[in-house]
């Protein structure tokens, strides 16, 4: 089996896929095709692949269907390739859990660039320093192991939610600018749209049962980033 890193592209256009295939081999890549939602399923049978590059338009389905099949299975990096290029769809492709969104047509320069952006980030972030599990009221996160409970109950993080959840505990208290969490928990050199960082705040103060207008965890201020709840505050 090849040690490339394996890439599941789920296109079908295949004036698209042969030429973009040959640069991702040049690149150090391997190249798999799923040219409708059935192939892909098929070929995520088979073997798990390392990225996952995905047109929506696809000849039996909406490749968003497979987008959040795949997000709520794991975290394998995806970024959506579609001639869908208004900013809704862009957050929608995001809010489904894609890493990256690309227009079409695009640069396979580009879409490689992008790629290795994402796959720079899917690395954990450094963990908080402490000295085991941290508590703050209900909530304890131990950074060793990547885990968290809520009031004895364990949630069941992905890995980006667990690295910004990490990045505001260890600044509990404190105000964390949107550009700050980017540059941490995401990349220094991104240049995707931000909205990822809405997403990703909506669904860890989903999994902490936060309301975001009487927010227990996590506060939104406005026009800078976030702050999570200090410990001291939980003594009042």
């Amino acid at each position: 089996m090849s040690d490339r890193p394996l890439v599941l592209f789920v296109e079908d256009e295949p004036s698209i896929f042969e030429p973009f295939s040959a640069a991702l081999r040049r690149e150090g890549f391997e190249a798999v095709l799923a040219g409708t939602l059935a192939e892909a399923r098929a070929a995520l049978a088979s073997r798990a692949p390392d990225f996952v590059l995905l047109d929506l338009g696809l000849p039996d389905g909406d490749g968003r269907d497979l987008c959040r099949e795949l997000r709520a299975a794991s975290d394998v990096p995806i970024i959506v390739l579609t001639a869908r290029g208004t900013e809704l769809e862009r957050v929608l492709g995001l809010e489904l859990g894609a890493d990256d969104y690309v227009v079409k047509p695009f640069s396979g320069a580009e879409v490689i660039a992008r790629m290795r952006a994402v796959m720079r980030r899917a690395r954990p972030a450094p963990a908080p320093a402490a000295n085991g599990p941290v508590a703050i009221g209900p909530l304890r996160i131990d950074a060793a192991s990547r885990r968290v409970w809520l009031e004895q109950q364990e949630l069941q993080l992905s890995r980006k939610e667990f690295d910004l959840l990490a990045e505001l505990v260890a600044h509990a208290g404190e105000v964390v600018s949107r550009e700050d969490l980017m540059a941490r928990v995401w990349d220094e050199n991104w240049f995707g749209s931000t909205k990822t960082l809405d997403v990703h705040v909506r669904w860890l103060r989903g999994k902490l049962g936060d309301d975001p207008s009487a927010p227990r965890f996590l506060h939104t201020v406005r026009g800078v980033g976030f702050r999570f709840t200090g410990a001291d505050e939980w003594a009042h």
